[in-house]
């Protein structure tokens, strides 16, 4: 079957043919008929081997991709639930089972934790096998292209989580990428006034304007802080940051009220700087959201049933996965919010292409 897997330690990865042992899968697993994958931000840092993905050359080669959907087809030896034929997603995360976290039911604490497409084969082929308990029943009226954004909207709605949003909060969300998008209409739905904020990503704010997120800032045009006293008229209550570049942790902070709360969800690759005087007097809390929690998993999948007319706008590019290379060259530019990859050339569900270009978009 032809997979994108990742060989060598070093930038790139390979379309090639990959043969899954025809047994039945193990013990505890799964194997699920792969329906649509999208291309995740975790994916591009694997392919391109930034710095912090060195855990991964042990594990090569392995096929890439965890933001999956599909159907269970086989079952290993004492596996009942998800039955055959079962619509399901996964969550990547896998727990040891052992340790004081996972005992306290805290997968994402785990620190021997494994992850599906960085660690063991992944989504970007016709067929995975994965531990059955990772697996999520989706509900019949839940297409399969839209359940493939459950991961990466489960991961926002566990930063938002983190965030201890509530109704009236003034929130600022620094990186319009798939997860800050995400991000801020989460809040939004939880009743939060929101600013979306990019550089030099008018196409992705527009989309937001589209999803109705309340207010974007570009910062090729205005400074952060005018623009958040623009949106709010006082510092924002929450930041929560999804770019991936440090810059942003101090700019953001200083956006933020006193007693405020901070979430770093990017991943850097460099250190930040922090006046720790100003942050202690200030007395504000910076905490860091990675991975998601099974809570956020749940109402990740609830979220896309009820307004999934919403949120399918974040995918903007549906490609076969023969055209893979062209799918990261798209999520590594501004021309897209989310690549969704199908190991057939013509998925079941046809929805439009959604541009990111739309001429007389206003705000």
């Amino acid at each position: 079957m032809l997979s994108l897997r990742k060989t060598r330690p070093a930038p790139g990865a390979e379309l090639m043919r990959h043969i899954i042992d025809p047994a039945i899968p193990p013990a505890g697993e799964v194997e699920i008929a792969v329906h649509a994958t999208g291309i995740c931000g975790s994916d591009l840092h694997a392919f391109h081997w930034d710095a912090g993905y060195e855990f991964m050359a042990g594990n090569l080669p392995v096929t890439i991709g965890h933001e999956f959907s599909g159907v269970v087809t086989a079952l290993g030896p004492d596996v009942h639930e998800p039955g055959i034929g079962s619509r399901i997603v996964c969550w990547p995360t896998l727990p040891c089972g052992t340790c004081a976290a996972c005992m306290a039911d805290r997968a994402s604490a785990c620190g021997a934790r494994s992850i599906v497409g960085l660690h063991r084969d992944g989504g970007f082929a016709p067929r995975v096998r994965v531990p059955a308990a990772s697996c999520f029943r989706i509900p019949d009226s839940l297409p399969l292209d839209r359940a493939a954004l459950t991961e990466p909207l489960s991961v926002a709605v566990n930063a938002v989580d983190l965030a201890e949003v509530e109704p009236g909060h003034r929130v600022a969300v620094l990186g319009p990428g798939p997860i800050g998008l995400a991000v801020a209409w989460v809040a939004k739905a939880r009743g939060a006034d929101v600013l979306l904020v990019g550089l030099d990503d008018e196409a992705r704010l527009a989309l937001a304007r589209r999803m109705h997120i309340p207010h974007t800032a570009d910062l090729d045009r205005e400074e952060l802080a005018k623009a958040a006293m623009r949106a709010f008229g006082a510092l924002a209550d929450r930041v929560i940051e999804a770019t991936g570049h440090p810059g942003s942790i101090e700019q953001g902070l200083g956006i933020l009220r006193p007693e405020g709360i901070f979430v770093a969800a990017g991943i850097h690759g460099k250190d930040c700087r922090l006046n720790l005087a100003r942050f202690v007097r200030e007395k504000k809390q910076l905490r860091g959201a990675h991975d998601t929690t099974r809570h956020a998993f749940e109402e990740a999948i609830n979220l896309l049933d009820a307004q999934g007319d919403e949120l399918i706008q974040l995918v903007t590019h549906r490609l076969p996965l023969s055209d893979a290379m062209k799918g990261f060259s798209l999520a590594s530019g501004g021309d897209a919010m989310k690549v969704l990859l199908f190991p057939e050339k013509n998925p079941d569900e046809r929805e439009t292409e959604r541009p990111l270009h739309v001429h007389g978009d206003t705000a």
